[in-house]
């Protein structure tokens, strides 16, 4: 059976094309953009789609996902800089995902950068 994901909308726009080894679609596409997370989970259910993944933290509590087929995957992050080097660790969860599972994928984040204080010479 081969794997079909959908994207949330809150989803990187680059993760679509990254993702080229498997059956990648949006929810844009799909015209889903404005659906709530619930029914977007199940109309994708319906669809036949296997993966579902989010940059939504909160799914997991809004939504009880015991019950549905299909995986859910969450990204701790949207920053598509963030994601691109850890794809691999992405593919691995998807290649790992079965029905009704849900996996959070940690990328981490970069050090911030601070600015020098301004100097005040008086």
């Amino acid at each position: 059976m081969p794997v079909r994901i959908i994207l949330d909308q809150n989803a990187p726009a680059p993760l679509r094309r990254a993702l080229y080894a498997y059956e990648v679609t949006t929810a844009a596409r799909m015209g889903w953009a404005k659906i709530e997370n619930g029914d977007l989970i199940r109309m994708a259910e319906e669809s036949g789609f296997t993966i579902f993944i989010t940059c939504d933290q909160n799914i997991r509590y809004q939504q009880n996902l015991a019950s549905r087929q299909i995986a859910v995957i969450e990204l701790t992050t949207n920053h598509w800089a963030d994601i691109q080097p850890g794809l691999g660790e992405l593919t691995a969860a998807i290649e790992a995902a079965t029905a009704g599972t849900y996996v959070t994928v940690t990328f981490p984040r970069p050090p911030l950068r601070r600015r020098p204080w301004p100097r005040l010479d008086c």
